[in-house]
């Protein structure tokens, strides 16, 4: 038990969230464990993958059941995003962003016609949804925006300028975006809007070549007089700060949860490697210099799946009504995201030449785990993030 503002967090979990980690750990090994290779070779987005993977409800993990989804809580889209994450990394950030960016924060602000119309769609695995926040001159600082959207007389808008690193923006039917529509109010003046690609106006930038999760399609995305009907407005007029900070704060107990499969894949292909490979007549594994850094490496992942755990725990008491958990989850994806960096590079350094080449996947690991310390805020901003909260200062 673990105490967190005057509650208890049990950690014993229900029929329901195992059953969940069982159908996302079944999947990852027959279909997407296979295919991670070639998928991160290519780079091809893994569409049928992704369909499979809608079928069975993870595409919608906390979406209730009249909106297409699994009804489930935050701790059991951990459990499965975990497994998908220990298979295949880029897998899982499309995950992520379906059920994190995207879903949450329609189910949160949006309408009702909202909901059926979009977050069905998405939850059910039919289409791929995308969230774009992100400018060529505006990342960490989100209200530096240039991106605008000009209000008309009939209520609707019409969208003028750039999004890059989208992710899932090259296959993307729908997407949750974020445009200025009053420069004057700074973070006051931005507005969330929904967006449907296959519209004049919408078009999009070319592939990013990308260092580790390279299946996960990400490109630049341009509107030129894209018109944004009234209706289509989520939440607010003004309000898309607001929006944006509350689903990054989901959003980051994702990235927690994908590198800590990151970091079970690592730390398991090595424990494995450990025990057969032998140098000076023994196993590797009996040197006190590798029995140091595997414990170091049990230590980091245990601790990076108890904080987002607890995480995911006071989302879900967050959902009830309860205190809000940004620290919470900037916490877990910080200590997670740096704990699959260092583990994974641990277990490149241990596994040696056959770390280092591309005929076993450690070398994956160790290019995928770099991306969770800077998407959905860098360590940087998670730092400034838990500082400020604990001591309220600006």
């Amino acid at each position: 038990m673990l105490p967190i503002r005057g509650a208890d967090v049990d950690f014993r979990f229900t029929e329901e969230q195992l059953m969940i980690q069982d159908v996302a750990r079944r999947i990852a090994q027959e279909k997407i464990a296979p295919s991670a290779e070639h998928f991160d070779r290519t780079g091809e987005f893994p569409l049928d993958n992704i369909r499979t993977l809608g079928e069975n409800g993870l595409m919608g993990i906390e979406v209730p059941a009249e909106y297409g989804g699994a009804g489930m809580d935050p701790v059991s889209y951990v459990l499965a995003m975990i497994e998908i994450a220990a298979a295949d990394a880029a897998h899982s950030t499309i995950m992520s962003v379906n059920n994190s960016l995207f879903c949450n924060g329609i189910l949160k602000y949006g309408t009702e016609a909202q909901k059926q119309l979009y977050v069905r769609a998405i939850a059910e695995g039919r289409e791929i949804g995308a969230f774009a926040l992100t400018e060529p001159q505006s990342g960490s600082d989100a209200t530096a925006m240039r991106c605008k959207a000009t209000k008309q007389a009939d209520g609707s808008y019409v969208v003028n300028g750039k999004k890059s690193w989208i992710t899932s923006g090259p296959v993307a039917k729908y997407i949750v975006l974020f445009a200025m529509t009053d420069p004057e109010k700074g973070a006051r003046g931005i507005t969330a809007f929904m967006v449907d690609t296959t519209r004049e106006g919408f078009g999009r930038g070319k592939t990013e070549p990308k260092l580790g999760i390279r299946a996960s399609a990400t490109c630049e995305i341009e509107f030129n007089d894209y018109v944004v009907k009234a209706d289509e407005v989520l939440g607010q007029e003004g309000e898309g700060f607001k929006i944006a900070m509350s689903v990054l704060d989901a959003g980051r107990i994702g990235i927690a949860s994908q590198a800590i499969g990151i970091s079970r894949a690592a730390y398991e292909a090595t424990l494995a490697y450990v025990k057969e490979r032998k140098a000076f007549g023994a196993p590797i594994g009996t040197f006190q210099m590798t029995q140091a850094k595997i414990a170091d490496m049990k230590c980091k992942l245990d601790a990076s799946m108890l904080l987002t755990l607890r995480a995911a725990w006071q989302k879900g008491e967050y959902d009830k009504g309860g205190a809000r958990f940004s620290t919470e989850a900037a916490v877990a994806k910080l200590t997670a995201s740096e704990a699959a960096m260092w583990i994974s590079h641990q277990a490149l350094q241990i596994h040696g030449g056959m770390g280092y080449s591309k005929e076993m996947p450690i070398e994956r690991y160790f290019r995928d785990a770099k991306i969770t310390e800077i998407y959905e805020g860098t360590s940087e901003i998670q730092r400034l993030v838990i500082a400020r909260n604990e001591t309220g200062l600006r």
